[in-house]
């Protein structure tokens, strides 16, 4: 689903400013389609561990992990060519690791949002972990 972007993407600053900016939005787009957030930029511990930008609630109970992507352009295949199987596999290693705190384990999903001059596109079920 594409939705206009709220905002011009950042053009100063870090691109660590850049990605707090689009983390920002993706939180308050996905807040008024219903979910709710559990946890933000949450670190799995150790090296080769992963990092979930947001881990969001829908109201039916599904876990959603959320992986916030922001380019500047779209060439090179804009956000969502950056989404490596590599980068993915690193999601679900935190991913798991989130879980396995957990008493019970959700329902899940790995979602992608893409936050481009463009606009915002929110990608449901973007990527399993198997």
């Amino acid at each position: 689903m594409d939705i206009p972007s709220s905002k011009p993407p950042l053009k100063t600053g870090t691109s660590k400013q850049a990605g707090d900016a689009a983390e920002d939005e993706a939180l308050r787009y996905l807040k008024r389609q219903g979910l709710h957030l559990l946890q933000r930029n949450y670190r799995s511990p150790g090296r080769g561990g992963g990092e979930i930008d947001l881990i969001m609630a829908t109201p039916d109970g599904t876990t959603v992990f959320v992986e916030v992507r922001s380019r500047a352009s779209a060439a090179h295949g804009g956000a969502g060519g950056s989404i490596s199987v590599f980068k993915q596999r690193r999601i679900v290693f935190a991913a798991r690791h989130y879980l396995s705190r957990l008493y019970r384990t959700p329902p899940c999903r790995f979602d992608v949002v893409l936050v481009e001059p463009s606009g915002l596109q929110w990608l449901q079920a973007a990527f399993d972990a198997g």
